[in-house]
Formats: structure tokens, sequence, C-alpha cells
């Protein structure tokens, strides 16, 4: 490194480390603001893959024997969200382990590529329906609506029970909303369903179940496209919704004594938490020790109360790059 560079770095997670090195005129720091981990969903995960892996096997065994596509339809998609619901679990356990010499961040980002999959397993279930569908339409048979109403009855209550249990971590991670609104969005489907039933029961009109399969078929497909484009974007590095690059840039310049702020980069590691890394030039600002310390640690505890940013990197630079490099 040249003379007259150097590095200062402070942390903040709850308790206090302070490191510098003495080098004069250029600091890099590196800061934790306020932390939350994740709740555990460890129970809602174990009760909702066991009700709906239960559900799913008496919901298309009634499909096939009462001749409800609507049904089959229905346990099609309760499948996958069992699916969707065990690779959910999987990556936020793994997002848990420490880091290692390899993966230093952990395995945060196992809950993106699980976001990932669910969105692909749910495309897979919306081409098998769809496929059954258009068949029975050219194909009909009869459909016992009373078994569609009591079936599709028990899966408001299961899947209503499911939801619920998710309910408190919907604002803050992307799996557990992609759970509860997968489980919400059953329990809808499967009222359809039951008015569907109800329906077939007092008209006879056999073409309003693959109608109802069609309308399932869509509401799925709805919700596939926005789980795809959020997980798509978080593995891509996007900037995660709900953060504005522009306020984040605004409040790094608003800092005491910040001239401008570069290479400001903000992307997931994970579903729950948000990594930021930027360079802030300083000409008074401090440049190591503890006022530089106690600058960073207020910086991280802004972005992380503000933004919700929990890992920030900020270099601080007294003299601009072009002026301060031989």
């Amino acid at each position: 490194m040249t003379k007259g560079m150097g590095t200062d770095h402070s942390h903040t997670d709850g308790h206090d480390h302070d490191h510098s090195h003495g080098f004069l005129g250029h600091g890099d720091g590196h800061a934790h603001g306020h932390i939350h981990a994740p709740a555990d969903f460890g129970n809602a995960f174990l009760i909702g893959v066991i009700l709906n892996t239960g559900f799913v096997i008496i919901e298309a065994t009634y499909g096939f024997l009462s001749g409800s596509m609507a049904l089959v339809a229905d346990a099609g998609h309760n499948l996958s969200d069992v699916l969707a619901l065990l690779l959910a679990w999987g990556a936020s356990v793994a997002a848990k382990k420490a880091p290692t010499s390899r993966y230093t961040y952990g395995y945060k980002s196992s809950t993106i590529l699980a976001a990932l999959a669910n969105a692909m397993l749910l495309a897979v279930a919306i081409g098998a329906i769809l496929f059954e569908t258009i068949h029975r339409i050219f194909e009909p048979a009869p459909v016992q609506g009373m078994t569609m109403v009591i079936v599709a009855g028990i899966g408001i209550l299961i899947n209503t029970g499911t939801a619920l249990m998710f309910m408190r971590g919907r604002h803050d991670d992307l799996n557990i909303r992609g759970a509860f609104l997968h489980m919400a969005a059953d329990a809808l489907v499967s009222l359809g369903v039951v008015i569907a039933g109800i329906a077939i029961i007092y008209t006879g009109q056999d073409w309003i179940d693959p109608l109802t399969s069609f309308i399932i078929v869509a509401i799925i497909a709805l919700g596939t496209w926005q789980l795809t484009k959020q997980s798509l974007r978080m593995g891509l590095l996007a900037v995660p919704e709900g953060i504005d690059q522009k306020a984040v840039k605004s409040y790094l310049s608003g800092l005491d004594g910040v001239a401008s702020v570069d290479d400001l980069h903000i992307w997931p590691m994970s579903t729950t938490e948000t990594a930021l890394t930027a360079h802030l030039l300083m000409p008074q600002g401090p440049a190591f020790g503890a006022e530089a310390d106690a600058f960073l640690r207020e910086a991280a505890e802004g972005l992380a109360e503000q933004f919700g940013i929990d890992h920030a990197t900020l270099q601080l630079q007294t003299i601009p790059i072009e002026q301060g490099c031989c």
C-alpha cells in the first residue's frame, strides 16, 4: 500500500469492536447496524407440511373419484405448495449456518435460490393442470358437486390455519411472505371450488368444473409471475424492493463532513438481509481513530433504522483518489 493511504475498521452489531490501523488520509469502515435475526418458523413449516401433505392425498383421491378437475387442479397446486414449504424451510435452516472460509457470507443466499426454485415448481404445476383441464373440456365427465364442496371446505380450514402461522413474518422475508401468500391463495381457491360445487349441484352444468380449473390456473400463474420477478431480481443482486437508492445516497451525503458519495452498491444477502458498500469523500472529516469509529457507527445505525440495511461497509476518503494516489 502506498504511504499515506490507510484503513480504519469499525464494527457495530450490538457490541463495540473498534480496530484502527494508523495510516493517515484514507479509511475503510465496516459497520453493522441493529441486526434483527429472522424469526424461527420451524414449527410453522413442520405443521404446514404435515397438514397440506395429508390434504393433497385426500383431495387428489376424491378429485379423481368424483371426476372433478377443479379438485385435481387444487390438489396439484397444494402439492407444489408442500414442495415450496420444504424448500423454504431447508433454506431458512441453511441460512443460519455459520460462514466458512469459502462461503464468507454463510448460506444466506440459499433463501433466494429457494424462492426461484419455488417459482419454477409452480410453473410446472401450471402446465400439468392446464393440460388435463383442456383434455377434460373436450372429453367432459360427470362431476359430483357435493364431494367438491366437502373436500374443498376442508381445504379452506387447513390453508387458512397454515396461512395464519406465517402471517407475522410476511413483511420481513420473501420466503415467509411466499408461504403466507401461497396458503392464503389456496384458501381462496378452495372457496372457489366450494362455490363451483354448489353451482353444479343446483344447475347440473358439468362445464363449471373445468372453468373453475382455468380460474385456479390463472390465479396460480399471477402469483408465480410475481414470485419469479422478485426472486430473479434478488438473484441478480438488484436493490431490494422497498429501498430507494436515491434516498440512501441522500442520507449518506447529508452526514456531517461528507462532500460526496461514490461507488454506492446495495444488494440482498438473503431474503431478509441487505448489504451496502460506498465511498465517502470527507475532506475535513475523521480519517481514523475514535472519531471515525463513532461516525461509522452512527452511519450504520441510521442505515439500519431508516432503510433496513444491516451490513454496511463504508470507505472514508479525506483526499480525492485522483489526487491522493501516486
